[in-house]
């Protein structure tokens, strides 16, 4: 992608230029899984801080904003932010697998962790083999319809940007629904309902 996306920085006119840009995209693909790794442990500590919640609501803000601006910065050619962008966003990926554990715990108790999060990993692993072939086949069609291939992968970060902004809002509304059942009331609805929530939890925390 980056080099398709950036065709005068890889040129491909002789075999040593190949060699060259082939080793550029072997170190690019390094650094995310350096900041893929630093990511699970810098976001998992300032989860202890910020709060899983935040934490989470930092990943799709800032995903979401990440993922729109790349096609602008692919026709910009600033590799440099375009490398950032992805180091970033790779971050994440690992902070969101290093926090998702305990934000699990907080949300649905100790017992049910092992039972949802290996859903979520099936769902994971789901995603690892279709997520490549859906953006590999979205890159062949635009390219088979006359977009040009520094281009192809603009829908594919636009479709990743809105998906991002249509799970945060499911994930909202799901967990307003959760409280209401678990509580019988509105957590957002007055201090007072908070508070007998608040004494709830601490009745429960102490069985």
């Amino acid at each position: 992608m980056i080099q398709e996306m950036f065709p005068g920085k890889f040129p491909h006119a002789d075999p040593a230029q190949i060699k060259a840009s082939a080793a550029v995209a072997a170190g690019f693909v390094g650094l995310l899984s350096i900041f893929n790794m630093g990511g699970r442990i810098f976001w998992a500590s300032m989860s202890d801080f910020l709060g899983r919640k935040t934490t989470y609501a930092i990943f799709f803000a800032l995903g979401i904003a990440l993922y729109a601006s790349i096609p602008s910065l692919g026709k910009a050619g600033n590799l440099p932010l375009f490398i950032a962008c992805y180091a970033v966003i790779l971050s994440m990926y690992g902070g969101g697998f290093a926090t998702i554990p305990a934000y699990l715990k907080d949300l649905f108790g100790t017992l049910n962790v092992g039972a949802i999060h290996g859903r979520l990993l099936t769902a994971w692993s789901a995603a690892g083999v279709a997520g490549p072939v859906l953006v590999n086949y979205i890159r062949e069609y635009q390219i088979g319809h006359g977009v040009a291939k520094a281009d192809a992968y603009s829908v594919t970060m636009y479709i990743g940007s809105g998906a991002g902004e249509l799970y945060s809002r499911i994930s909202n509304r799901s967990r307003r629904r959760q409280s209401r059942c678990l509580f019988g009331h509105d957590v957002h609805h007055g201090g007072s309902a908070r508070r007998r929530i608040r004494l709830q939890l601490a009745r429960h925390a102490t069985r």
